[in-house]
C-alpha cells in the first residue's frame, strides 16, 4: 500500500482483534512472497517501478488492489467500519517496508488511499465514509484531487471555480489543471468558491466528485517524457448533490490542508527513490565505466549517496512521529524538498556518466531510453505537491521561524480581487 496511508487510524501496538505484530508482518511476507511473485510483480532489471497507464496496466491495479482488500492488506490502519483492517500504524509501516521489494502496480490509487481517504476519514460524515471509503479500499473506486487551477497553483486559495447553490444541489462552473490521474478516476475531491463576498480562505468549500457527472470534461496533458500523467478538468453547469459537500459550506480550506499535508508526508517520506537510480547504482555504473577514480565524479557520487541517506532519515523521522500519533506537520515540506534534490541530483549524474547513451540509443534497446526519460521526468517534481518556493516558504515560517510574506489580499473580499473576472 502507498506509504502515505499510515497517516490513518489508531497507533495501536497490536490490532484490534489479537493479531500480533511480528505474526502480522511473517503473514504479510508469506502473502506478498507467494502471490506478488506468482502474478509477476517483480520489480524491473533497473529496479524501479512501472509508471504505465495503459489498459492493461489499470487492470493489474485493479486486480492488485482487490486482492489486497480480500487478504486483510487494504486500509490496515482504518476502521473496521469502513473496511479497513482496525490495526495499527506499526502494522501498516511493516507492510510497506515488506512491500519494497515487489512492484505492486498501485501508482493509480495513491492520490485516493494517501490523500483523499483520510481527509474523508477525517472531515467526512458518518454517511460519506460509509459510502465512499470500502469501494475506495476495494480498489472498485479511484479517486483524484481537483484543486490547482491556471489561475491558482501555488496560492491554491485563490481559485476561481464557482459553485453556486440551486435548491438541494450545488452547480459548478470553472477548469482545474494539473489533476494526476483524473483520466483513470471515478470520483475526485473538489475544491470551488461558494462565497465571493469573503475573505479568499474563507469561502471555498469541498465536494465530493463523481467525475462521470454531464458537463465533466477531462483533457489529458502530454508531458515532455512522452507520458500524459496531469490532466485539464473543464465543469460546465456541473451538477453535485449538496450531501457531497465535505467538511462543512465555507470550511473548504480547512479541509484542504488536511488533504495536502497527507500528500507532502506521502511524497516526503518514501525510504526508495523508485523514479531514479539509486546511490549505489551510479557508483556501480562508475565502476563499469572505470571512473571511480574520478575525484569530482567521486565528489558528486558521494553529494548523492548524502541527499539519499538524508531522504531516509526525514522518511524514519516522520514515521516515529506518525507512530506517536502526530499530526503530520511541515517535515512533510522538509521531505519533500531533499527528495527533489536527490532525484534532481541522481538523474542529472546518471545522465552525465552515460554520455551519449542518454541522447541516442538502438531502436528496440531493452531499457535504452532510460536515462533520457529520467532526466525528463525529475523537473515534475519540483512542481508536484507543492512548488519548490511554496515548500520553502513553509519551511522558514514554520519551522526557523521566519516572518510570514506579506498577505495584502488575505483580509480583502475574494470580489474585490482582480482575480478570476468576478469583479
Amino acid at each position: 500500500m502507498p506509504e502515505a496511508e499510515v497517516t490513518a487510524g489508531s497507533d495501536a501496538a497490536d490490532g484490534a482483534d489479537g493479531v500480533g505484530f511480528e505474526e502480522f508482518r511473517a503473514r504479510a511476507r508469506g502473502w506478498l512472497a507467494t502471490e506478488a511473485l506468482r502474478r509477476g510483480w517483480v520489480r524491473p532489471d533497473d529496479g524501479r517501478r512501472r509508471r504505465g497507464r495503459s489498459e492493461s496496466d489499470v487492470a493489474r491495479a485493479k486486480e492488485c488492489q482487490r486482492l489486497l482488500f480480500e487478504n486483510g492488506f487494504a486500509g490496515i490502519s482504518w476502521p473496521v467500519e469502513y473496511g479497513g483492517q482496525g490495526l495499527g500504524i506499526r502494522e501498516q509501516i511493516a507492510f510497506n517496508v515488506e512491500s519494497l521489494a515487489y512492484d505492486l502496480p498501485l501508482g493509480m490509487y495513491i492520490i485516493g488511499l494517501g490523500m483523499c481517504g483520510p481527509t474523508i476519514l477525517a472531515v467526512g460524515t458518518e454517511e460519506q465514509k460509509r459510502r465512499y471509503i470500502p469501494p475506495m479500499l476495494s480498489g472498485e473506486d479511484v479517486w483524484c484531487q481537483l484543486f490547482s487551477e491556471p489561475g491558482a497553483g501555488s496560492d491554491v486559495a485563490g481559485l476561481s471555480t464557482r459553485a453556486v447553490l440551486d435548491g438541494d444541489e450545488w452547480v459548478v462552473n470553472g477548469q482545474k489543471i494539473w489533476t494526476s490521474g483524473a483520466h483513470n478516476s471515478d470520483f475526485g475531491i473538489l475544491i470551488a468558491r461558494t462565497d465571493p463576498d469573503v475573505p479568499k480562505h474563507r469561502g471555498i468549500t469541498m465536494f465530493i466528485l463523481d467525475l462521470r457527472s454531464p458537463g465533466v470534461t477531462l483533457r489529458p496533458i502530454r508531458q515532455i517524457d512522452g507520458g500524459a500523467h496531469f490532466n485539464e478538468v473543464f465543469f460546465d453547469d456541473v451538477r453535485i448533490p449538496a450531501v457531497n459537500v465535505l467538511g462543512g459550506v465555507g470550511r473548504g480550506w480547512q479541509a484542504a490542508t488536511t488533504t495536502l499535508a497527507n500528500e507532502r508526508v506521502s511524497l516526503g517520506a518514501v525510504r526508495a527513490m523508485d523514479d531514479v537510480p539509486s546511490a549505489r547504482e551510479l557508483i556501480d555504473r562508475a565502476r563499469q565505466l572505470g571512473r571511480t577514480t574520478d575525484p569530482v565524479l567521486r565528489q558528486d557520487l558521494m553529494r548523492v549517496w548524502i541527499a539519499e541517506r538524508t531522504v531516509g532519515l526525514l522518511g524514519d523521522r516522520i514515521t516515529s512521529a506518525i507512530l506517536r500519533g502526530a499530526v503530520p506537520g511541515p517535515e512533510g515540506s522538509v521531505a519533500k524538498l531533499v527528495r527533489t534534490d536527490h532525484a534532481r541530483l541522481s538523474a542529472s549524474l546518471g545522465a552525465a556518466m552515460a554520455g551519449a547513451g542518454a541522447t541516442a540509443w538502438a531502436p528496440g534497446e531493452p531499457g535504452a531510453d532510460l536515462w533520457a526519460r529520467m532526466l525528463l521526468y525529475v523537473p515534475s517534481l519540483s512542481i508536484a505537491g507543492g512548488t519548490d518556493e511554496v515548500l520553502r516558504n513553509i519551511v522558514g515560517e514554520r519551522v526557523l521561524g521566519l516572518p510570514k510574506e506579506p498577505q495584502v489580499d488575505r483580509d480583502v473580499p475574494f470580489r474585490e480581487l482582480a482575480k478570476g473576472g468576478l469583479r
